[in-house]
């Protein structure tokens, strides 16, 4: 694993638990000499997140659709920023660029950049660890929801366990290690 897409919010959240988390990720991740791949602007858990990494001295590529660069929201100090026309080139390039995806607490855009990277996972276009990064158990009742559609029968057992939950980032990377070597 060389690089690790990270999805996440372009606000804070009302927690100060939630930047604490996304710096302490990016932290993380550059400690671990992994690079970082992002939404590519400064502004909520995102930006946390990409400044952390790059103190860390960490690589960090932002992938970001032409409509957010205009609006000047952009992080140009990054490693690479790639600006792309539209969120379906965003999400693929992102895939391109990763090995491994993790979902930060975030909202709807976070939810679905992840669900997206688990279906091709489902399908075989790619066999890369997904993970949800449990902050403050941000994410608990989508995991009931989780468990709850393969018991009725709508997500088999083996596509449920493609989405890797823990609430700290060492844990959860140790988790995709574990993924990638079975």
């Amino acid at each position: 694993m060389k690089r690790v897409c990270v999805f996440c919010g372009s606000s804070r959240g009302r927690k100060p638990a939630y930047a604490k988390a996304a710096r302490q990720l990016g932290k993380t991740l550059a400690s671990r000499n992994l690079g970082l791949v992002y939404g590519g602007t400064n502004v909520g858990t995102m930006g946390e997140l990409a400044n952390a990494a790059l103190e860390g001295g960490g690589e960090v590529i932002g992938v970001v659709p032409r409509i957010f660069a205009k609006r000047k929201i952009s992080r140009t100090a990054l490693s690479d920023l790639r600006v792309v026309d539209s969120m379906h080139e965003r999400k693929e390039l992102m895939a391109e660029l990763s090995d491994a995806f993790i979902a930060l607490p975030g909202g709807l855009g976070t939810i679905d950049e992840l669900f997206e990277m688990v279906t091709w996972a489902q399908l075989g276009l790619h066999r890369k660890p997904c993970g949800l990064l449990n902050v403050c158990q941000y994410y608990r009742e989508l995991a009931n929801f989780l468990d709850y559609a393969a018991s009725e029968g709508f997500i088999r057992t083996p596509h449920r366990s493609l989405i890797l939950v823990d609430e700290q980032p060492d844990v959860l990377l140790k988790k995709f290690d574990e993924f990638l070597s079975s």
